[in-house]
């Protein structure tokens, strides 16, 4: 906004007091001061405002001009309110440097100005920054790439100063702004992302307000472009996979054109999404290809020979051939007529796209398939000495889970579920149809456990760990009931900890010694416990089978 359209606002209750030559110079923002040298807070353009307690006599006003006008701002207001008259030794420095001067009459806040001038400035930005957006858009829309979500993003910070960031549905950081910092604690992007899902799932339109600690962000969502034109569509089938644009501002009182404003923002980086998705054409096709090889059981020299041609596309520069995991995932919704594969595969791709990478780029090198309901993911893995079978090498089923558990449980909401099982790595295409098997396995598992999200690994499918989550209810309660009741009464009745005694108990592989020592007993109160143990049970602790018995017990507690 240029100076003159200030002096023509008559709410703002200024007067000019010198300067009239330069009224057409550009108010970039404002700034209250009473600092005597307020230059390291000064980025040029500025209208100042100062209420002069800066000054102590005549000498000071040339300085504190000086400073101003080395600074690059634009004008200097003060006010009124304490000395009256504003002194003829700052009007005269004002008018030696050609500095426009104001005066403020003392019954406007300084409030009233910077509200003024904010308003106004961050208006013009914002129509600036839309006709940059708008063209940065149909050049992304017509040609290559033009350097991703970050280009828009820095625009938001450079021009309207919002820090902003692109959020995947699992919490992953995507983008962000470069003023932004090095970006958000992986904390508070898993909550945004678990209130986005949220609030989506409930239909409610964005922009949503969340509060985390003492920043409140506004989610906007970022829709495929192929699919944002799809309104009647389940929003289920897009809610696991939809990004998100999250500005630490609140937008609840925004004007309309910056809502619009950031509504094309999240257009143009749908726009890059797509081109993101495209990419992942050719590793799709290939996973697909070898997905069928293995299911209809071809040799294991052709499959080996589709692997080498997808090595190279998945792991560029690779020297040897890599080892390979499998991991399934399946997502299942109660009612509605949903294909849920390709929600599966969306999503698949998500929570692998950063599964063994170790620099700052994403390493987006995994090839998911998807048949029928499930989608199946390839990952390579570097190639492990021969003396290890690389077993525990690769991509583990708790990480997984870790990492995506609460933003996901969000999107599920009360009638889904998202089942992951993960394979042990495979060195050939022999290994590969085991591997299969191996992860729908350990799928399986996860499904009989409760909980939104839940993730096996192969580990799993050689322990006890296989058999409980398979157990009818019913049996389940009455084999607890039995032998666990008896304890639990006595516990309640006599405020004993005879169900902590008999955990230690048998954590401590029947170590007398090392059971009263982590419990912080005499060994005489511990045999005392574990005897009432097995005289309320009919039990003896000393026999293996009872111990197993215990031990089951608890875990299916």
């Amino acid at each position: 906004m240029r100076l003159r359209a200030l002096l023509d606002t008559d709410a703002l209750g200024l007067r000019l007091l010198g300067g009239e030559d330069e009224l057409d110079r550009t108010v970039r923002g404002v700034m209250t001061t009473d600092l005597r040298d307020p230059s390291r807070y000064l980025s040029g353009g500025e209208l100042v405002l100062t209420g002069l307690a800066w000054r102590r006599d005549a000498a000071d006003s040339e300085p504190f001009v000086r400073i101003l006008v080395q600074a690059g701002v634009a004008a200097l207001a003060a006010g009124e309110a304490e000395l009256g008259d504003i002194p003829d030794d700052l009007v005269l420095a004002c008018a030696r440097h050609r500095l426009p001067l104001f005066a403020v009459h003392e019954s406007v806040a300084f409030a009233t100005i910077t509200e003024h001038v904010v308003r106004q400035v961050s208006g013009e930005r914002a129509g600036d920054l839309a006709a940059v957006v708008d063209r940065h858009r149909r050049m992304m829309t017509s040609g290559p790439a033009g350097g991703g979500p970050d280009v828009v993003l820095d625009l938001l910070g450079s021009d309207l100063d919002l820090r902003a960031w692109v959020l995947s549905p699992t919490g992953r950081l995507i983008a962000g702004t470069k003023v932004a910092g090095p970006g958000l604690p992986a904390e508070v992007c898993a909550t945004l992302a678990a209130e986005h899902l949220a609030a989506a799932r409930t239909g409610r339109r964005g922009p949503h307000r969340v509060t985390v600690g003492p920043a409140t962000f506004s989610l906007f969502p970022i829709r495929s472009s192929g699919r944002s034109t799809q309104a009647s569509r389940d929003v289920r089938e897009t809610v696991l996979s939809d990004w998100l644009l999250a500005v630490e501002a609140d937008a609840g009182d925004w004007p309309a054109e910056r809502l619009d404003l950031l509504q094309g923002v999240t257009q143009l980086i749908s726009v890059e999404r797509d081109r993101r998705d495209a990419a992942r054409t050719v590793r799709r096709r290939l996973a697909q290809e070898v997905l069928e090889l293995v299911q209809t059981g071809a040799a294991p020299a052709e499959i080996a020979a589709r692997l080498r041609v997808a090595a190279p596309v998945l792991l560029p520069g690779l020297g040897a051939a890599p080892h390979w995991q499998v991991v399934v995932a399946r997502v299942d919704w109660a009612g509605g007529d949903i294909e849920a594969g390709p929600v599966a595969q969306s999503l698949l791709e998500e929570i692998l796209v950063d599964p063994l990478a170790t620099g700052p780029e994403p390493s987006d090198r995994i090839a998911v398939a998807h048949t029928g309901d499930e989608a199946i993911a390839l990952v390579p893995l570097p190639a492990v000495s021969t003396e290890h079978d690389g077993s525990e090498a690769g991509i583990l089923a708790d990480a997984l889970l870790e990492a995506v558990r609460d933003p996901l449980s969000a999107g599920l909401d009360d009638d889904g579920q998202v089942t992951l099982g993960v394979s042990a790595a495979v060195h050939s295409a022999e290994g590969l149809r085991g591997a299969l098997e191996e992860a729908r396995h350990a799928r399986r598992v996860a499904a009989a456990r409760p909980g939104r999200v839940c993730a096996a690994g192969h580990q799993e499918l050689a322990s006890h760990v296989l058999l409980l989550p398979f157990v009818p209810d019913d049996v389940r309660r009455a084999f607890t009931a039995r032998l666990l009741d008896p304890l639990r009464d006595y516990d309640r009745r006599h405020r004993a900890e005879l169900i902590p005694t008999l955990e230690a108990f048998l954590d401590c592989d029947g170590s007398w010694t090392r059971c009263a020592t982590r419990l912080h007993l005499h060994v005489n109160t511990l045999r005392y416990r574990v005897g009432r143990i097995e005289q309320l049970t009919s039990r003896d602790l000393s026999r293996l089978e009872d111990k197993l018995d215990f031990f089951l017990a608890l875990r299916m507690s």
